[in-house]
């Protein structure tokens, strides 16, 4: 969902202030020895061509595919991991908030402690996460094991949220690193759209662990892509970081972590008991068509994002709440037909689609010389909005049954709406962001 702590380092040669917004990052002398030292101007990492460097961009959209389908794959298979390991579905549903809780959690003091280390070997011990933190899962026959792994694949994320955004816009020309972004985002709506139904279909026809082996397999084979295609770039300076409070100060930025908190929060709690919800309307084999639906109407509000981000960034926040609470609505329907289901579905896929995008680009521009802490802040408060929703499904679940869940995200996406409509000057600008010099 992403969220990420390089956004605003920029390369060594800075580009003209008229056309990016980043900070300059003045070259030091090449024999400063520090970790962490930018590199010489001519390491610059972006292409020469003006164009995007697609085989190193679809590398970071497949480690956002395996971020985003690691901590997802459990709403696909949750009735079966429930039924192995010995638990109830809400409780097998925390899975996805100990995952949330693991990045939360660790991604501010991780950030800071590794912000001198190159950028790949960074990204590099992150997959290699992925890949232990999923084998454990996959074999695990205990649920506090289990809950354990996905706590470490949690950390790992952490790890990959708080440089991936980042690290697509630094290698890509200035005038199109927006764009950059998007197709790394791209990874959120494949693993929606492709990896969850054939996870669940994978774990309906042959069990969840072979899912979890899968992804295991797929994180394996991105290494080697990653060492291959993706250029390397220093990490930070020391001294580089910005403080939380000076941060949170800055005009904009908390607007923009409110409405990430209380979006990702709605979304969790829908999303995790999906199946449980639609078991609830008699639509218990439906899960996999659902999601596969909610998934391309994703990578539909995504490539529309993209194209438009960098002009209507509001209207696209605005326009992506308002979809999302039309398709609780009729989720919300008791006696909801499996035709309406799906169209609720598409609607919360275009909805939520562009979100990482929009969120992840509208607290780096507000956060301006701050951006790498802001980004960091973003990713501990979206995990800890899923940490929270993960809790709070779980209790409506068994509180007040399944039937409660669309009414409680239609709630929560009221102050969502009001507080982008207010933050007309700063974090949702009406016309869009000044350039910064």
């Amino acid at each position: 969902m992403t969220h990420d702590t390089t956004a605003a380092a920029g390369p060594a040669t800075p580009a003209p202030a008229s056309s990016d917004p980043r900070p300059a990052t003045p070259a030091p002398a090449p024999s400063d020895p520090r970790p962490g030292t930018p590199a010489p101007a001519s390491s610059d990492p972006r292409p020469a061509s003006g164009r995007l460097p697609l085989p190193a961009l679809l590398a970071l959209a497949t480690a956002v595919f395996v971020t985003s389908l690691t901590e997802t794959l459990p709403a696909g298979v949750l009735p079966g991991m429930s039924a192995d390991l010995g638990v109830g579905e809400a409780a097998m549903g925390q899975s996805v908030t100990g995952y949330a809780l693991g990045t939360a959690l660790t991604a501010v003091p991780l950030a800071a402690r590794t912000a001198g280390w190159r950028r790949k070997r960074l990204l590099l011990t992150s997959m290699a996460g992925f890949a232990a933190a999923n084998t454990v899962t996959a074999v695990s026959s205990s649920y506090a094991l289990t809950m354990g792994a996905r706590f470490l694949a949690g950390v790992a994320a952490g790890v990959a949220w708080a440089l991936l955004a980042g690290y697509a816009r630094r290698i890509a020309p200035a005038h199109l690193q927006g764009r950059a972004v998007a197709v790394a985002m791209t990874g959120i709506p494949l693993a929606l759209s492709l990896g969850v139904p054939a996870g669940t279909f994978l774990g309906d026809a042959v069990g969840w662990r072979a899912a979890f082996t899968a992804m295991t397999v797929i994180a394996v084979v991105l290494l080697g892509w990653i060492a291959l295609a993706v250029p390397d770039l220093p990490g930070e300076p020391r001294g580089g970081r910005a403080p939380v409070a000076r941060t949170l100060k800055t005009p904009g930025v908390l607007p923009v972590l409110a409405v990430t908190f209380t979006l990702v929060l709605a979304h969790t709690v829908l999303y995790t008991y999906v199946a449980a919800y639609l078991d609830h309307l008699g639509l218990a084999g439906s899960t996999g068509l659902v999601l596969l639906v909610f998934g391309a109407a994703s990578l539909v509000g995504i490539w529309f994002t993209g194209r438009h981000i960098d002009r209507r960034l509001r209207a696209l926040t605005l326009a992506g709440a308002i979809l999302f609470a039309v398709a609780a609505a009729v989720f919300a329907v008791p006696a909801a037909s499996a035709g309406l289901v799906l169209v609720a579905a598409a609607l919360w896929g275009l909805g939520w689609g562009g979100a990482p995008t929009l969120l992840q680009t509208a607290v780096a521009e507000a956060g301006g010389d701050d951006a790498d802490t802001a980004q960091t802040m973003l990713v501990s408060l979206w995990n800890a909005a899923m940490a929270a929703g993960g809790v709070a499904g779980g209790l409506l679940l068994d509180g007040l049954g399944a039937g409660a869940l669309p009414w409680s995200v239609l709630l929560l996406l009221v102050p969502v709406v009001a507080v982008v409509t207010g933050a007309r000057a700063h974090g949702f600008p009406a016309h869009g962001f000044p350039a910064r010099g």
